[in-house]
C-alpha cells in the first residue's frame, strides 16, 4: 500500500474505512462524511481555498478556471490528494482523458482508498469503451464504499451488457 500523503487529516482514518466497507453498518454515512472531511483538509487555509475555487468553477462548468485553481493547488501542494482528484475531475469534464487518468493515478498512489478517484476512472473507462478496465475501476470504488448506487447500477449495467461475454 503506498504511503499517506504529508498532511496529517488522513493519520487515522482506518476505523472509517472499516466501517465504510461493511455494507450492513449503520453509521457509514458518518464515516464517509468523516473520511471525504479529512480529505479536504490540506492543512493550509491558502490550499483549502484554492480547492475551494476549484470545486466553485466545476460546479459553475468552468473547467479552465477549475484546472488552473487544481494545477496551482498540486503545484504548492502535491502530498494533497484531494487536489489531483479535483483536476482529474476538471481534465475529465473538459474531454482530456489521458492528464485526467495521469492525475487519477496520482491520486491512488497518494490515497490508494479513493473509491470517489476509483469511480470517475471506471466512468472515464467506461465512455471510453473499455468495460472490462471499467468494470473492475468500478468494483474497486464498490469494494472501499459499497453505499454508493451509482456504482451499484454501473456495476450491473456492464455486468448485464457483457453476460456471456469473456471480459
Amino acid at each position: 500500500m503506498a504511503a499517506f500523503p504529508a498532511y496529517s487529516e488522513t493519520a487515522g482514518l482506518d476505523p472509517y474505512f472499516k466501517e465504510l466497507a461493511d455494507p450492513n453498518e449503520q453509521g457509514w454515512a458518518r464515516a464517509e462524511a468523516d473520511i471525504r472531511r479529512a480529505w479536504s483538509r490540506s492543512g493550509s487555509p491558502s490550499m483549502d481555498l484554492l480547492l475551494k475555487r476549484g470545486e466553485t468553477a466545476l460546479d459553475e462548468g468552468d473547467t479552465d478556471a477549475a484546472i488552473e485553481h487544481f494545477t496551482a493547488l498540486t503545484d504548492h501542494a502535491p502530498d494533497f490528494a484531494e487536489g489531483w482528484n479535483g483536476r482529474a475531475t476538471a481534465y475529465f469534464m473538459a474531454g482530456l482523458y489521458g492528464p485526467a487518468a495521469r492525475d487519477i493515478a496520482h491520486v491512488l498512489k497518494l490515497e490508494p482508498r479513493h473509491w470517489a478517484a476509483l469511480a470517475g476512472l471506471g466512468a472515464m473507462l467506461e465512455e471510453m469503451d473499455d468495460a472490462p478496465r471499467a468494470l473492475e475501476a468500478y468494483q474497486a470504488s464498490f469494494a472501499l464504499n459499497p453505499h454508493q448506487q451509482d456504482v451499484k447500477d454501473a456495476i450491473a449495467r456492464l455486468q448485464k451488457t457483457h453476460q456471456g461475454t469473456a471480459l
